[in-house]
């Protein structure tokens, strides 16, 4: 399956969800796209519950099928790391998700567009690869060519909150990745143990 590509609102009240993690795409229509307001919702299986945990994971981090069963495999890999812990750091760590929480984007998407059209330095070297990882200490800059771009300041004027995990310098346009994120510093309302189960009995 390929990458999402498509209206986030529709993806957040599918899901029940917001996978922009703000809440403006859900915010109108906190419900499933063809079913009234009111309407009681139809409990779902213990298999349906790990494919919507799965779904809304992988849509929030905009990344395929194939790259987030690879990374669960590399996750279940690490010794001394609970898997599903583990496997929320690898996609923390994605280049295109460390340039997001520095702010240089509003989006996942618009800094996985930033990342693939060759604006992002890591540690002073090109990096366009999306899906490339971040280790603790790297340095993630914008090219010098790029430091003007209207989006990016207009995305880190409007940054309200910093991830405990990064270092931001607004005016050199500078972040750095300082550690690997711990659970509590991550979505509370994802459960990935129903990840960590959907997978166990599919891979």
């Amino acid at each position: 399956m390929s990458r999402y590509t498509g209206p986030s609102w529709k993806l957040g009240r599918r899901l029940g969800y917001s996978t922009l993690e703000t809440g403006k795409d859900i915010a109108k229509r906190p419900y499933a796209p063809g079913k009234a307001k009111d309407a009681r919702p139809k409990k779902p299986s213990e298999y349906g519950k790990q494919l919507i945990e799965k779904q809304k994971v992988r849509f929030t981090y905009g990344v395929s099928e194939k790259q987030f069963a690879n990374l669960f495999i590399k996750a279940k890999s690490k010794k001394g790391v609970v898997t599903g812990t583990a496997f929320l750091q690898l996609l923390e760590s994605r280049l295109d998700n460390v340039v997001y929480r520095i702010g240089f984007g509003t989006t996942r998407r618009a800094t996985r567009q930033l990342v693939a059209h060759g604006h992002i330095l890591v540690n002073g070297k090109k990096v366009d690869i999306p899906s490339y990882e971040c280790k603790p200490g790297d340095v993630i800059t914008l090219k010098e060519a790029s430091k003007n771009l209207k989006v990016v300041a207009d995305s880190l004027e409007s940054l309200a909150i910093v991830a405990p995990y990064v270092e931001i310098n607004k005016e050199a346009k500078e972040g750095k990745y300082v550690r690997l994120p711990e659970r509590n510093e991550l979505p509370k309302d994802i459960d990935e143990s129903l990840i960590v189960e959907y997978y166990n009995k599919m891979l």
